[in-house]
């Protein structure tokens, strides 16, 4: 058999994924905020795209005015708009470069309210106040204390390899080697670093940080409670106090005095100065109730309004007095950035009708919800949503990703409305949501002296209609951040 090279036509079809549909998929699956930037950035690098001041009038002024700027570019001669079609698209079909009678009707209000709510935004005196970190407020400390040039560099050290918690993150010997210095020495400013506040900070471990605590005057009264840090901290994690007790030979009473001392000391003593910044939520769908429906509003508050700049007319007009290329280029120029700006804005909309039409069918299914509470949340799945609004399931995930909803019980996200179903013993299956709720009520009611166990929460859900495993008790209490019925026992 010959092996040989030679060339052979094929024709095949297949999806290509244009620019323009992947601005829209990216714009779609956007949050708020980056939404906001991706808007600032495209004015940016796009000269015909400007904002719409409030002052400024309303929509329909706006769309006139954006009407009368773009007809003034088809006031030219018809060859010469043929030709540059045929330039501009590299197409010889005769067909119009941009219908814009179209986009001017696309662009607007269409059955949507886009209306400022009354609802006031986060205050900014929360948001712009300046806090002291803790590297600021120790080396603060620092300066004040009567110490050596070379202690306050072995300490400058210290104070800046601690992590968001207070704790050293270095250690002795590397410090001493870093800065070229005994570990005596470096464990003696460890040690007067100990002394300041808040109490435990640069500790190299649990233990470490709560014996610093139990050297407070309130604390140390108590000769107990540093020996049960030092000799019983496993025991004291499991709660274990009467083994406490017998292992110390002390009194029960004792050891329930000394865990109570032990218990208001702080085992994260930087947090407090954490420099994490509070980001308030900004929901992108409002969901407001009127008599006996629900109607949905999207918020559009802080979202720059775009529109085709009016400056370009002016710009196109001078080009008259240049050679024939530059003029040519020119317009070529304006053109496709009125083409992009144009695609943006269209894209933007877009996404608001496709948020509506979902926000819109998440009402309907869950409108029992927003009725009664989360007990008689449904259980839902992409998939229908998104034969609801007739979409693809991809679309809806990436409309439902980072968007928040404004609802009379409360703030969620899209995502919260979908979840797994249960089988209910009798009756409609139930959310997965709801029987953690359900999970949630029944250790709030417990006794804190005997928490319910996993089995025991399985017997009292089954008793509401509701059969699940052990495991699944486990895993859902896991999710929601509760600890198991030994460390919930409360013994004082």
């Amino acid at each position: 058999m010959a092996f040989e090279l030679k060339q052979s036509l094929k024709l095949s079809q297949q999806l290509i994924m244009t620019p323009q549909l992947q601005q829209a998929i990216k714009l779609l699956q956007l949050s708020r905020l980056e939404l906001v930037d991706t808007i600032n950035q495209e004015m940016e690098e796009n000269p015909l795209l400007e904002e719409v001041s409030p002052d400024e009038g309303n929509d329909e002024e706006v769309h006139a005015k954006s009407e009368e700027d773009i007809q003034s570019i088809e006031r030219e001669d018809t060859t010469k708009a043929v030709e540059r079609t045929v330039e501009l698209t590299g197409e010889g079909d005769g067909r119009s470069e941009f219908d814009w009678n179209n986009y001017l009707e696309d662009y607007g209000p269409v059955g949507v309210t886009y209306g400022r709510r009354d609802t006031e935004a986060p205050s900014w005196d929360n948001v712009l106040t300046e806090s002291q970190s803790l590297t600021k407020y120790l080396m603060w400390q620092m300066k004040l204390s009567p110490l050596t040039e070379d202690e306050m560099r072995i300490g400058t050290q210290i104070i800046g390899n601690l992590d968001q918690n207070g704790y050293l993150c270095a250690t002795v010997p590397e410090i001493a080697l870093l800065e070229n210095i005994s570990e005596e020495f470096v464990e003696a400013v460890l040690k007067k670093i100990h002394e300041f506040d808040p109490p435990g900070i640069a500790a190299r471990s649990l233990q470490e940080c709560l014996l610093i605590q139990a050297q407070m005057p309130g604390v140390k009264k108590n000769p107990l409670v540093e020996v049960i840090i030092r000799d019983c901290l496993k025991d004291l994690e499991l709660k274990n106090y009467v083994h406490i007790a017998r292992k110390l030979k002390v009194p029960l009473r004792e050891v329930e005095k000394a865990v109570l001392l032990i218990s208001s000391m702080d085992p994260r003593p930087g947090s407090v100065y954490s420099e994490e910044k509070i980001q308030a939520i900004i929901p992108d769908v409002y969901i407001v109730k009127s008599g006996d429906e629900y109607k949905i509003i999207l918020n559009d508050d802080g979202l720059p309004h775009l529109r085709i700049s009016n400056f370009y007319r002016e710009i196109m007009a001078g080009l008259g007095s240049h050679g024939h290329n530059e003029e040519e280029n020119g317009k070529k120029y304006i053109r496709e950035k009125v083409q992009s700006a144009t695609w943006l804005i269209k894209s933007i909309q877009q996404r608001q009708k496709t948020i509506y039409k979902v926000a819109e069918s998440i009402v309907k299914y869950q409108r029992d919800f927003f009725d009664k509470g989360i007990n008689f949340l449904k259980p839902l799945v992409l998939r229908d949503i998104a034969d609801d609004v007739e979409m693809h399931e991809s679309t809806i995930s990436r409309v439902v990703t980072n968007k928040y909803m404004h609802t009379p019980r409360g703030i969620f996200e899209m995502k919260y409305f979908f979840g797994s179903s249960i089988q209910r013993v009798s009756g409609e299956n139930i959310a997965s949501k709801s029987v953690k709720e359900e999970i949630k009520k029944i250790i709030g009611k417990e006794k804190p002296k005997k928490p319910y166990s996993d089995c025991e929460i399985v017997d009292l859900l089954k008793e509401n209609g509701i059969d699940i495993a052990r495991r699944t008790v486990a895993k859902y209490r896991e999710m929601m951040g509760i600890l198991p019925s030994s460390k919930r026992k409360k013994y004082f």
